[in-house]
């Protein structure tokens, strides 16, 4: 195999050259303000100097080097990342959705009030609860809210110096013990047991009158349902506290079970998630709450209400925990997600039964190359191990993850949940076919191959990518996140382009 004869990308100020332009500013025949001398600039900014077409080639060239969901496979476990339709693009571009302002009174925007209510009423049905604030900004906002519904609950009860616990699985989400923190509650860790369930004997011991909940997640990040969280359940009520579920992982059971039904009393939805969303690199994300009807007084305001065929915000909430953030929520979020469901309509089941089978597809074929900590089906992802590889090749998840990158694909979840060693977090989601599925498992099925044959291989993967194999310990020690000009005197002047490696033999 030959490898890319073409150079290194240079930094966009290093194909600065002084004097060029992408575009001329027209005069704009105003006076120039008279700046205070301490805001004055002592010498121009240094900004890049680029003609038009370099300035676009630039971009272009950065874009191609891009991966998501549009380029191919995102297998990122415990992160549902699947195709977000165009038709939800078409819908949120609407000019009446588009172009409405956050402060238009409410006789001017009783279609999008409609669409919030409608959504809520939806979401509640979904998970078999009472009351939705759409309000939460995304999913860990959606935690700490519910925690905050959940201490609001219990102090108006007279019980909130008494329970000042919560317990949370030790295969939760990295932001579930952070929020429990943040809410000003102690953490108490639960384990798993030999099925992947939580440790009934242990609650059975450990909950008592100062708890105030539970934080789960059903399947949990394992990819696994729990198979007793009936029990589980009936140990928290029985005990005076209430059930907060994560819905990270609703995207498995849309339409086949409810949290409510489960005994869960709060529930949070990553709508990017579940209900298609672009997201990544920081957002956008919507992570409304719902609640029993015993916690709907203590819902964020405003809340959206109905009164006959006219809709409004609702002040009038006494006894509510307040806003948890500026105007009402992320709208273009809540347009895309109504579209999403009102796609499925009451077929809304199917996202996640195709989900399931093509998480268990993957674990079929995937099952014997790698270890299964859990032998069970999964839900809607799945984790191995590449302990095995690591004991008897020196090859660990970190190298899969990197020589996956070679065969052209995301790589999964690694090293989560942190119960399992050298872990691998699969979730194909619905939206991928059974070729996509097939070359993906042919990859790790190779890499696993490889790892016997030839490990050296895997170890210094990617071999095909602009940046290969980083000295992560030193980046940490000496991390350099910015561009310096005293450092690099020649920016600007064109750089000796550094001279292609040969590639490896593999892909």
């Amino acid at each position: 195999m030959t490898a890319d004869p073409r150079p290194p990308m240079q930094l966009v100020y290093e194909k600065s050259q002084p004097g060029r332009r992408a575009a001329t500013l027209p005069d704009p025949e105003l006076p120039v303000p008279d700046l205070p001398e301490a805001l004055r600039r002592e010498q121009a900014p240094r900004l890049p100097e680029l003609s038009e077409p370099e300035l676009v080639r630039h971009f272009t060239a950065l874009a191609d080097r891009t991966f998501g969901v549009d380029t191919g496979f995102y297998p990122l476990g415990s992160c549902t990342m699947k195709h977000n339709p165009r038709v939800n693009e078409r819908v949120v571009a609407l000019p009446g959705f588009r172009d409405l302002h956050p402060l238009q009174e409410e006789d001017g925007a009783q279609g999008a009030l409609e669409l919030m209510w409608r959504l809520q009423e939806i979401l509640a049905e979904v998970v078999g609860l009472d009351a939705v604030s759409l309000q939460p900004a995304a999913g860990s906002q959606g935690e700490l809210t519910g925690l905050m519904l959940m201490r609001a609950y219990f102090e108006d009860r007279g019980e909130g110096e008494g329970r000042d616990t919560v317990f949370v699985a030790d295969t939760a989400h990295g932001t579930n013990p952070a929020s429990v923190t943040m809410a000003g509650y102690k953490l108490q860790k639960v384990g798993t047991d030999e099925r992947g369930n939580l440790d009934v004997d242990f609650l059975r011991e450990h909950v008592d009158e100062r708890t105030a909940g539970l934080m789960l997640t059903n399947p949990s990040t394992l990819g696994l349902f729990d198979e007793r969280i009936e029990e589980v359940a009936d140990i928290f009520h029985g005990a005076g506290a209430l059930l907060y579920y994560d819905g990270a992982n609703l995207n498995a059971v849309c339409g086949i079970s409810r949290p409510g039904d489960m005994g869960f009393d709060i529930v949070h939805y990553n709508l990017h998630k579940t209900f298609s969303q672009p997201h990544g690199g920081g957002g956008p994300g919507g992570g409304p709450v719902a609640v029993r009807a015993q916690l709907e007084p203590f819902l964020p305001v405003p809340v959206v209400a109905r009164d006959g065929e006219r809709f409004r915000f609702d002040e009038d909430r006494p006894k509510t925990i307040g806003k948890v953030r500026g105007y009402y929520g992320p709208f273009g979020v809540f347009v895309r997600s109504y579209a999403f469901i009102r796609s499925y309509g009451p077929r809304l089941r199917e996202m996640s039964e195709v989900a399931v089978l093509n998480a268990n597809y993957l674990l079929a074929r995937l099952r014997d190359a790698y270890d299964l900590p859990y032998d069970r089906l999964c839900m809607h992802e799945f984790v191995l191990s590449a302990r095995t590889l690591k004991r008897e090749h020196g090859v660990t998840a970190l190298d899969v993850a990197k020589r996956l990158m070679d065969y052209g694909f995301h790589p999964p979840t690694i090293y989560f949940p942190l119960i399992v060693p050298e872990a691998l977090m699969i979730e194909p989601t619905e939206t991928e076919p059974k070729e996509r599925l097939d070359a993906f498992a042919d990859a790790m099925l190779a890499i696993a191959r490889e790892a016997a044959e030839e490990p050296g291989l895997v170890k210094d993967a990617p071999h095909r990518r602009p940046v290969k194999r980083l000295d992560e310990v030193k980046a940490a020690k000496q991390a350099i996140v910015r561009y310096r000009f005293d450092e690099h005197p020649d920016a600007g002047a064109a750089r000796e382009p550094v001279q292609p490696v040969e590639a490896p033999k593999g892909v």
